[in-house]
């Protein structure tokens, strides 16, 4: 089994639509996917209505967090999406987005960027709006040449000089809130020090000891040393390590199924979920 446990759609910053999303996946080889949009269900009803023939889905999210200052990323599989008090806290994230987005846009004006907030809006189109959608529009200018080069101190990256803060979930809470809906929680591309900041291990144990499931270690944004560190931190601490591309379409240079999770791993964590089971076939209701 091809298991890819991180994607992302147009409803939040990737360029596939839902039901190219998993079109895309069966085409790349793929028995199992996972849509995980940054802080929104938005897409999940649209995938399930395209889902080919022999590709499982995963629904889940990608919940923007922080903690001491430093942003992380929390994946939540299978999680019941009509959970009240999950549904409100996404709300709220959501609701930053835009104003923390013209903030961007405000300050790399001031960086004598000809950035317009109706270039960023066309953009993200339908989607939640979010860096990625800004770096694109400083790709379309010309200012860098690819999307991750603008998450960098000069540009976008966390503590940039055109970086803003949004609201964000404290990452226990969030455990916390995923678990009480059913889910499980995976801490995303923890060693991604590319990206700026990262916690430290002493969070990362806390937040298992908090009831986090596991790391994901295989992704694009760990190199060698990273991931054999993180599988032997997770090892420690009995946490599941997954494997994911974290897919954004053409927004990002890498593929569907460029990492995978291992089937034992996302076996434990279908055992584990409660909330909501992985949606098989050709589409149909996520069964709760």
């Amino acid at each position: 089994m091809r298991i890819d446990l991180h994607t992302h759609s147009t409803a939040s910053d990737g360029t596939d639509t839902p039901a190219e999303l998993v079109a895309n996946a069966a085409a790349a080889g793929l028995d199992v996917v996972a849509l995980t949009d940054h802080d929104t269900v938005g897409g999940h009803q649209q995938a399930i209505d395209a889902l080919p023939e022999g590709l499982t889905l995963v629904t889940g999210a990608e919940l923007s967090c922080r903690v001491d200052g430093v942003g992380m990323h929390l994946l939540a599989y299978l999680f019941d999406p009509a959970d009240a008090e999950l549904e409100r806290a996404r709300e709220l994230v959501r609701d930053d987005r835009v104003p923390r987005a013209r903030e961007m846009v405000r300050k790399l004006r001031a960086l004598d960027v000809p950035i317009t907030w109706e270039q960023v809006a066309h953009i993200a189109g339908d989607g939640s709006v979010g860096r990625p959608h800004v770096a694109a529009a400083l790709v379309e200018l010309g200012v860098v040449p690819t999307v991750s080069d603008a998450f960098t101190s000069d540009w976008l990256g966390n503590g940039g000089r055109a970086y803003a803060e949004k609201h964000e979930f404290d990452p226990f809470e969030a455990v916390r809130l995923v678990k009480a809906a059913g889910g499980v929680a995976v801490f995303a591309h923890p060693g991604a020090v590319k990206r700026g900041a990262v916690v430290p291990e002493s969070t990362i144990v806390a937040l298992a000891e908090a009831g986090l499931d596991g790391i994901e270690v295989d992704h694009m944004d760990h190199d060698g040393p990273t991931r054999a560190r993180l599988r032997g931190l997770a090892r420690e601490l009995g946490l599941l390590t997954t494997g994911s591309s974290d897919y954004h379409g053409s927004r990002k240079t890498v593929e569907l199924g460029a990492c995978t999770t291992d089937p034992e791993i996302y076996g434990e964590i279908t055992r584990r979920a409660t909330g909501a089971f992985p949606v098989p076939g050709a589409g149909g209701a996520v069964r709760r």
